[in-house]
């Protein structure tokens, strides 16, 4: 017969190895916060955040992490790089989320992951933004044309050669995507400054 204890640790590394394992979250499996420091101990976790805890050897998982940024900070909207890899329009591999927050509102704080915090108000803010469920957690991303727009509207954080990456693939891919890239080139108020990339790209 197996132990509760063998049961209980067998359960924490299994929740660990889907990415980043918060104390909080313990209860609902029946685990005891000590569980955390003993695994810690062992060197099997380390706490990389207040109450926040991954496996040691764990592979960076980008999807588990944006669901972990989203879970604790879930007014923040997925945007730029790390958006841009969600929708598979760019080659680079952020080294940080990247969320859109409005103007007024106060920042996530947390050591770990590394974030980027970019700011709108208005319909620069609100438009384009769909919902994903990731591992059955909603995480709000800018959409395609969304992101598009935002890189050239950041372009001085993401880099115009990031920017003209992100169009190509996504005029290449998205054949009727047109009218939606428009839009949030109008709505992000930098459909002067696209226009010649997009002429110059179909």
């Amino acid at each position: 017969m197996t132990k509760p204890q063998t049961t209980k640790a067998d359960t924490l590394l299994r929740l660990a190895r889907r990415g980043p394992v918060r104390s909080r979250d313990l209860s609902a499996h029946g685990i005891p916060r000590s569980y955390l420091a003993r695994f810690v101990q062992r060197g099997i976790l380390e706490q990389v955040d207040r109450g926040l805890y991954r496996l040691v050897d764990a592979p960076m998982n980008e999807q588990a992490t944006l669901v972990d940024v989203c879970k604790r900070a879930p007014g923040a909207i997925v945007c730029l790089l790390s958006a841009l890899q969600l929708h598979n329009l760019t080659t680079e591999t952020p080294h940080a989320v990247w969320l859109l927050i409005d103007a007024h509102a106060r920042p996530p704080s947390f050591s770990y992951p590394k974030l980027v915090i970019i700011r709108a108000t208005g319909i620069a803010l609100d438009h384009g933004v769909e919902v994903r469920r990731i591992d059955g957690t909603p995480v709000r991303v800018t959409t395609p044309a969304k992101t598009v727009a935002d890189c050239f509207r950041f372009r001085r954080h993401v880099g115009l050669d990031v920017a003209l990456e992100a169009l190509r693939d996504y005029l290449r891919r998205e054949r009727n995507g047109m009218d939606a890239l428009v839009a949030a080139a109008r709505a992000d108020r930098v459909y002067s400054v696209m226009r010649p990339y997009i002429e110059a790209t179909i």
